[in-house]
């Protein structure tokens, strides 16, 4: 199998068409309205990191609409909440500052793109104002935004992603079972997925 090396073999099998002068001019250094308004809409982004060695990560984090705080325009500030305390995208950062942000709005196809640098800070007052129902974030990562950018809904399109006629059953995909089967579990599936059930009941915020 032969494999793509360099920039100009990439350029010679995407010659056509070019970028267009729009694709282009939309990357923007800060957050104008626009961006902020949809942050302020969006549940749910993904952040993709990795580590000196160039170890990579993807991780999601989504809360109520507007979870992640629109500081400044050049900063955006996004609560860590109770997890499965891997830290992977946290350890990444206390390594390598840079991200990608990729942040969705249930039923839009197209998304907004924002890279830039990380750093983790345990700032009383940011916990507060970032608290639900009174619980704060264990941490908060603040990134300062380097491009900013909406991306195109193709890939959105073609999936399909929000049409619900589109999506599987639950029932052929049962988690219990997955768990039980990837981790050697004695527990039932059933009794995984109680399990499971009732750690979400506590663990959200």
């Amino acid at each position: 199998m032969e494999f793509v090396t360099t920039r100009e073999e990439l350029r010679t099998i995407y010659k056509t068409p070019r970028p267009t002068d729009g694709s282009i001019r939309k990357e923007l250094k800060a957050l104008d309205g626009h961006s902020r308004s949809f942050i302020g809409k969006s549940p749910f982004v993904l952040i993709g990191s990795s580590d000196r060695a160039g170890n990579a990560d993807v991780t999601p984090k989504g809360d109520r609409p507007g979870f992640a705080a629109v500081l400044d325009e050049k900063t955006i500030a996004i609560p860590d909440r109770p997890g499965n305390n891997r830290l992977d995208t946290l350890e990444n950062i206390l390594l390598n500052p840079s991200v990608g942000l990729l942040f969705l709005i249930p039923g839009m196809n197209e998304t907004l793109r924002v890279n830039g640098d990380a750093r983790i800070t345990v700032n009383a007052a940011l916990r507060e104002r970032l608290a639900v129902d009174g619980k704060e974030p264990q941490s908060v990562v603040l990134v300062t935004v380097k491009a900013a950018y909406m991306h195109c809904a193709k890939a959105f399109m073609r999936s399909d992603l929000w049409k619900p006629e589109t999506w599987y059953d639950r029932a052929t995909l049962p988690l219990g079972q997955i768990l039980r089967d990837q981790l050697a579990l004695a527990d039932s599936a059933e009794a995984t997925d109680r399990w499971l059930d009732e750690e979400y009941k506590h663990t959200m915020w």
